[in-house]
């Protein structure tokens, strides 16, 4: 199995960087080929703008992409992490939750690397929500939060981690056509957890890969009607906000 890691955490001593170590070793230690983008270490660019295309007269910015991935004008940099996608089996994102989502420079390797024609495009038959460019592979989030877990809980200060998540798991991952294993979460990361159960935990989930079912996540392509609103009868009753899109 090839395994694509995406990384961002800018410090190399912190316990993100420990666990993505633990997280590559165990993955080879399974038999895995392991890419890693270290996007801090890279430098990576973090705006997407018109500087990731070749020469173009086109002033509408998704036009302008779209543009440049039909006639292979993307930047150098977003194309190899494309095809650094299209060879994987398996996508894990690792990163600390700032400020309820993933650091600013992973929001960037979103914007730059799922580009028009690539992670999307703005015609109404273009596949998404499970039947994306990326349908067939899987994906997975590693996520270390200061928070405890109680914080995280469906009465949480903080809500639900599952919510909080939602954006990135079921918004970019299954959207593209993955199919999402559930996250990776360390609560409590620095002044809780116990790191020898922090990485036994992170262990025990990466020598279960091939066993854990995906996150029930429902397909555009056959729950939903012409208007993409969830057909009726399709959710338990009383369920509502991001749990009506998860088929129990």
């Amino acid at each position: 199995m090839r395994t694509h890691l995406v990384y961002a955490h800018p410090h190399h001593g912190s316990l993100n960087a420990s666990l993505r170590d633990e997280a590559v070793q165990t993955l080879e230690g399974l038999g895995h080929t392991v890419t890693v983008s270290d996007l801090y270490a890279m430098n990576w660019k973090a705006v997407a703008d018109f500087d990731d295309f070749g020469p173009t007269e086109n002033e509408h910015f998704m036009a302008a992409a779209g543009e440049a991935w039909e006639k292979g004008q993307i930047t150098e940099d977003v194309k190899a992490e494309q095809a650094k996608l299209l060879e994987a089996d398996l996508v894990v994102l690792q990163f600390p939750l700032w400020w309820y989502t993933v650091p600013a420079i992973m929001k960037g390797w979103f914007d730059r690397v799922f580009t028009n024609g690539f992670g999307y495009s703005p015609s109404r038959d273009w596949p998404r929500f499970g039947d994306g460019v990326l349908k067939g592979k899987r994906a997975m989030v590693i996520v270390t939060t200061g928070a405890a877990e109680s914080h995280l809980s469906d009465r949480g200060v903080n809500g639900d981690i599952n919510d909080l998540l939602f954006p990135i798991q079921h918004g970019v991952l299954f959207y593209t056509g993955m199919a999402v294993l559930p996250p990776v979460v360390i609560s409590g990361a620095g002044w809780q957890a116990e790191y020898a159960d922090i990485t036994k935990h992170l262990r025990e989930r990466l020598e279960n890969l091939t066993e854990t079912e995906p996150i029930a996540y429902r397909k555009q392509s056959e729950d939903y009607d012409e208007h993409k609103r969830l057909l009726p009868g399709r959710e338990p009753e009383g369920t509502t906000g991001f749990a009506l899109h998860i088929a129990r």
